[in-house]
């Protein structure tokens, strides 16, 4: 697989302001000057975390799509993060994945955060979500799903890049920066996360830490704190490498989750 290029956005998300928002995060993006493969955006990116779903929840057609579509098309890359849907009669917390071609597939949030009530607002997903690019299996997830991981193994190598997009506080970012660690070494991939910063609608403070571990460990990129717009790559032979030296995956248990 080819080494691929990758921009995340970490970033202040106005709250409850979808077309703040999309401004704002159009007017970062355009200071990108190298060629990327993918932009990752952070959990409901266009709106912070909020539970008032029914208002601002869009159908998969909405102006939050047609941005990233728009977005997809200008960078010729692909678009990610998570926004509110409302589909037949359902709210979702879904990952959107859209290609500069138009096309697009979704993930929906499996763990619901039960402490702040996501479990009220929002219907959870049942499948998991491997998508490839430039060679690379990928495979996103959203914040909460971070704590759980038997729903993150990577069974049978499914996967070489482990996705997460998250609005997570910096009263817990000490778990966020291990658990992070622990599943590109335990998965053997690289493993990138991206928060974003500021307080929220609730003055709950998010400190960022938006980072890319590779499968060794080792820290790829990390940021705390402040707004950043950054590309970096990763390395298709570090994956490879990694699993050839140390080939603990195949003597790894194999199972399906059923609900």
């Amino acid at each position: 697989m080819d080494n691929l290029k990758i921009t995340i956005y970490q970033g202040y998300l106005f709250w409850e302001n979808t077309d703040k928002n999309l401004q704002n995060i159009s007017l970062r993006l355009s200071g990108i000057r190298e060629k990327t493969n993918l932009i990752i955006l952070p959990e409901m990116f266009n709106t912070g975390f909020t539970m008032n779903a029914e208002t601002l929840g869009e159908p998969m057609d909405g102006k939050t799509m047609q941005w990233m579509l728009k977005t997809a098309q200008k960078f010729d890359c692909v678009v990610t993060g998570s926004i509110i849907i409302k589909e037949n009669g359902k709210c979702y917390n879904r990952l959107l994945w859209v290609r500069p071609n138009g096309t697009h597939e979704h993930y929906d949030k499996r763990h619901l955060f039960a402490l702040g009530k996501e479990d009220h607002t929002y219907t959870a997903g049942t499948k998991k979500l491997i998508v490839e690019l430039n060679g690379w299996k990928i495979c996103p997830m959203i914040c909460y799903d971070l704590r759980f991981p038997v729903w993150m193994r990577n069974v049978n190598e499914d996967y070489d890049l482990l996705m997460i997009v998250a609005n997570w506080p910096e009263k817990r970012a000490l778990h966020w920066r291990t658990l992070i660690p622990a599943r590109a070494v335990e998965n053997q991939s690289y493993v990138i996360g991206v928060n974003r910063v500021g307080h929220d609608g609730n003055e709950v403070y998010h400190s960022g830490d938006s980072t890319c571990i590779d499968p060794n460990g080792n820290v790829v990129y990390y940021k705390r704190d402040e707004e950043d717009v950054y590309t970096f790559s990763v390395i298709g032979d570090e994956v490879k490498k990694a699993r050839r030296a140390l080939p603990f995956l195949k003597d790894a248990d194999k199972f399906k989750i059923v609900d």
